[in-house]
């Protein structure tokens, strides 16, 4: 016997050849668990953001100490060393949430469990807005590396961003296995890469005692003009303190192995735990790396080239290279082979960095979905058995904001981290509650509760102290636009989850409902004689209503009084309603005789058969009127209405052959053959006759008929 689901998947790949040439075929709900994913893949997904944030993070911190001119580049390794110091705590916090919130919420589900709703829309919409600026700040710096290594290329940066995301989404609504395959072989040629070039460095200066020299290792740099202006000891201190928050970039993407548990294999929480890890000691030795090669070679990377350089088009003919291409000169020589290859590394993993917000991103939104905080469409997994709603929202807010910015690092950057940190301390105030009370509630041993305490405590006093530095430091520069968004974010969530809850209040069973009816009325819209009108008829006959007629909307007098002469000739014994319509509308007539009609008989229920053509191909919608669809809007707020839609499939649907099927019992109301006159189902007690009614005279688009005067 044939799989009955063959005519199924015949005819999606008919419907939808191009989807199914770009996505693949559609998975079936078993195939879930064969999505689920091995260490070695699951660290390219969910780590290639903080791993890949070695090639900005780094740039962004040289770049601000820059400003108070080049001395200020001896606070560089303490600085790195205390980025270093805060991702590491970062990482041991990460594993004790994975441990005791492995359902994927992250630091959502701690703070909705631990410090309630409030807290946890403050997490939701920091991590919202957190992934939507990894994507784009990802993106962008891929961009600029990519132009590091192509100059001529440069004019079309925006552009160029915009095809990468598209490009990007595309990969992921492919599935998570294909989309890990697909981003494994870049992440790992990219830390094999670094690790080669910090071996390499670190081989030229301490064996061979070579001096590495880049492109900007001569440039005489000078202060900015904001700091000449006003060189005092706490203009000093936001300066370091901003470069601090700028190298903090670094720690972005974190979260998401918290975030993610569910995609990993059983067993989940030992897997996700030793790829926080990995992932937290490959980015601490990269990060450290990578600053301590930029100062040796003496890599230079300016904000402000007029004020800093003393030439506003310094860069105008050769854009400013990044700090990864200049520590590529430096170690493998310019225009070498390794150069090459880690300039389409660090950018094809800055690209591919922002698929670490598209696996979590739909993720959390689906977690809000759920929980009533965010449309239930984001819920809904796709052909590939992805959350595609949620990738779709994520590419737009991404595409806005590279669109809004121009795919520039540095002015994308200033609205960063800031979500992240925000949610880092939530979470972490709120697994202190969660120790605390599983040693109240003795659920948990003291000295596991201990060990918790003690790294979360830590955690939470370090990630808030760069939440406050952070904000302070970017909130003039950009980030005031982020306390916007995100209170603008929890008031959305919040709202939604009222919205729900009053939906669910109305919806649910109550005693005093009372179900069944006394009596049906079903009405016919015709508007000619054709095969699609009587094969609605035939259904409506077939139904057994104890009240039919044929109505006719009289937007045309003498249309109507044509229809009216062919009806009675044809001589189906179905009585003919025939309503004004002097302002030319079909809905609003045939709304004010039902609910006029359903005032005066309350416990009747009313149904309303609307033909509707079905087309196969899309041009073609182009030549027909849709007016059943807009009837049916129209009805859909009538009490007590029905509607039934009835096809009649044209030739051209019929090729696509959506069911191929022998014929089966029914298929005459089908409309594949059409009754003679004589044998034409007639309704009980039914007769050819015609009701017109009358339109007032001094009627109004909302109040045509005048209920008294029928003919």
């Amino acid at each position: 016997m044939p799989d009955r689901h063959e005519h199924d998947k015949t005819a999606v790949n008919k419907i939808h050849p191009i989807r199914t040439l770009l996505l693949g075929k559609a998975l079936r709900n078993e195939k879930l668990d064969g999505e689920l994913l091995p260490k070695r893949i699951a660290l390219p997904i969910f780590a290639s953001d903080p791993l890949s944030s070695v090639a900005y993070g780094p740039q962004e911190l040289l770049m601000i100490l820059t400003l108070g001119g080049i001395s200020f580049l001896t606070f560089a390794p303490g600085i790195a060393l205390m980025v270093a110091l805060l991702l590491t705590v970062i990482v041991l916090s990460y594993r004790k949430v994975i441990q005791a919130y492995p359902s994927g919420g992250g630091d959502y589900e701690v703070a909705k469990t631990n410090l309630g709703r409030g807290a946890s829309l403050i997490v939701a919409s920091a991590l919202l807005l957190d992934y939507v600026m990894t994507v784009a700040v990802s993106i962008a710096s891929g961009t600029d590396n990519l132009i590091s290594a192509f100059p001529e290329i440069a004019p079309y940066r925006v552009e160029i961003a915009i095809g990468f995301l598209v490009l990007i989404f595309g990969i992921n609504l492919r599935g998570i296995r294909e989309s890990g395959v697909s981003f494994a072989i870049p992440t790992y040629v990219f830390i094999s890469t670094v690790f080669v070039m910090m071996g390499t460095g670190l081989y030229k200066v301490f064996v061979l005692g070579q001096t590495l020299v880049t492109t900007s290792s001569g440039y005489e740099v000078h202060a900015a003009a904001e700091f000449l202006d006003n060189p005092a000891q706490v203009a000093v201190v936001l300066l370091l303190l901003r470069a601090f928050a700028s190298g903090c970039s670094a720690l972005t993407g974190i979260e998401a192995i918290a975030n993610g548990v569910p995609a990993f294999r059983v067993p989940k929480i030992k897997n996700a735990n030793i790829t926080m890890s990995v992932m937290g000691g490959t980015a601490v030795i990269m990060f450290l790396g990578t600053t301590w090669l930029a100062l040796t070679a003496g890599v230079k990377y300016i904000e402000n080239p007029a004020e800093q350089l003393g030439n506003a088009g310094f860069f105008s003919t050769d854009p400013q290279l990044s700090l990864m291409a200049q520590i590529g000169i430096a170690v493998f020589g310019d225009n070498s082979l390794l150069f090459y290859v880690l300039q389409a590394a660090t950018a094809a993993v800055l690209l591919l960095a922002a698929n670490t917000a598209f696996n979590g991103f739909p993720l959390l939104s689906s977690v809000l979905s759920r929980d009533g905080f965010a449309p239930k469409m984001l819920q809904t997994r796709g052909d590939r058995l992805v959350y595609s709603n949620g990738m779709l929202s994520l590419a737009a807010a991404a595409g806005a904001l590279i669109l809004v910015y121009q795919a520039s690092v540095s002015s994308l950057i200033q609205l960063y981290i800031i979500g992240v940190f925000t949610s880092f301390t939530v979470g972490q105030i709120g697994m202190i509650r969660h120790w605390r009370r599983g040693v109240r509630e003795d659920t948990i041993s003291k000295k596991e509760a201990f060990s918790g305490l003690a790294i979360n405590g830590f955690g939470a006093l370090l990630t808030s102290s760069v939440l406050i530095i952070v904000t302070i430091t970017k909130f003039t520069h950009g980030a005031w636009l982020v306390f916007i968004i995100m209170p603008a974010l929890w008031v959305l969530m919040y709202q939604t989850k009222k919205y729900y809850a009053e939906v669910d209040k109305e919806i649910q069973l109550k005693p005093e409902i009372q179900f069944g009816s006394k009596g049906d009325y079903a009405i016919v819209l015709m508007d000619k004689l054709t095969a699609p009108q009587l094969k609605a008829l035939d259904y409506a006959l077939s139904s057994k209503h104890d009240k039919l007629e044929v109505v006719h909307i009289a937007v045309d007098p003498e249309r109507a009084e044509q229809f009216e002469k062919e009806w009675t000739e044809y001589g189906i014994q179905v009585p003919l309603r025939i309503i004004p319509s002097p302002f030319r509308d079909f809905g609003a007539p045939l709304s004010e005789y039902l609910t006029e009609y359903r005032a005066m008989h309350e416990e009747q229920r009313m149904a309303i058969y609307l033909p509707k053509y079905v087309v196969g191909h899309w041009w073609e919608h182009i030549f027909h009127n849709h007016r059943a669809n807009r009837i049916r809007k129209q009805l859909m707020y009538v009490r007590g209405a029905m509607i039934v839609l009835v096809p009649w499939r044209l030739e051209s649907a019929d090729k696509i052959d959506l069911f191929s099927r022998a014929p089966m019992p029914g298929d005459v109301r089908r409309g594949e053959k059409m009754r003679s006159r004589s044998s034409m189902r007639r309704h009980e007690g039914g007769k050819n006759t015609v009701i017109r009614m009358v339109a007032k005279e001094d009627a109004t688009p909302d109040d045509i008929l005048d209920p008294n005067d029928e003919k």
